[in-house]
């Protein structure tokens, strides 16, 4: 009886843990693009008259797909679709597919610890670092302007590539350079949906694409003059640039600390 008791008294000490875990919030009420800011940049090569005619309404928007309501964005320009809040310590999970039109790539990214204003990197968003989502470079990692991290690579043939327990490398426009590829390709084929996730607890970053883990960044910063500026926090940004995509879903919860079978 002391031992049935004994098990008892853990599995409801186990569920009062489970519940403390704090609950997703939508930022993506389902309706309307409330909480975040819409931004045109540059013009896509070869598209400059798309870019005289195009609207924030018409790049960004919430569309009925069969029911169900869907962020579009159209990819015929450069602009981001911004949370109006800063992020810290935090699980994101995006889901979302690609669409049938293509201007030049299939191109986007999940643009984290942004600051700044719009324009300032590549014309168009702000200081960030970069999730790709580019199809076939999903999961990769993109250092804009003057960020950087440490990440455990190999070089390959096609670059430094994320590798655990590799040579922990600064990377950066300033060092080896602002792109690292991803350790597996985990997209699904175009046209279904992908789940990309990030975890992001301190300066330490983890990207995720539908279950399996492409990148780990540590040492996440700003290259300045007078040396590194930690950044661990920041807006949340997603690309429009190059082709058309639709967002299911985003929502993010609050962690204290990135899970250890995540890091392994």
């Amino acid at each position: 009886m002391k031992k049935f008791t004994f098990f008892i008294s853990i599995a409801l000490i186990s569920l009062l843990f489970s519940s403390c875990e704090a609950p997703w919030q939508p930022l993506f009420n389902g309706e309307n693009l409330d909480g975040w800011d819409t931004y045109i940049g540059t013009p896509l090569k070869g598209f400059e008259h798309i870019h005289e005619q195009a609207t924030t309404e018409n790049v960004f928007k919430v569309v009925d797909v069969e029911g169900e309501k869907l962020i579009h964005i159209t990819g015929e320009v450069n602009g981001s679709l911004a949370t109006i809040d800063t992020f810290a310590n935090y699980h994101l999970e995006l889901v979302f597919k690609w669409g049938d039109q293509v201007y030049t790539t299939r191109n986007s990214g999940l643009l984290y610890h942004s600051f700044g204003e719009f324009g300032e990197a590549l014309g168009t968003w702000m200081t960030n670092i970069e999730c790709q989502l580019m199809h076939e470079n999903m999961g990769d990692t993109y250092l804009m302007n003057n960020t950087c991290c440490e990440t455990e690579v190999q070089q390959t043939n096609e670059g430094f590539q994320f590798s655990k327990g590799g040579n922990l490398t600064q990377f950066g426009k300033d060092f080896n350079g602002p792109g690292v590829k991803k350790a597996v390709d985990a997209e699904n084929p175009t046209g279904e949906w992908n789940t990309v996730e990030l975890y992001s607890y301190g300066r330490t970053t983890v990207h995720l694409v539908n279950g399996q883990v492409t990148m780990v960044n540590t040492n996440t910063g700003v290259n300045e003059d007078d040396g590194i500026r930690p950044l661990s926090s920041g807006k949340i940004q997603i690309q429009s640039e190059g082709g058309d995509l639709f967002i299911k879903s985003v929502r993010i919860k609050p962690i204290k600390e990135i899970p250890a079978d995540i890091l392994q």
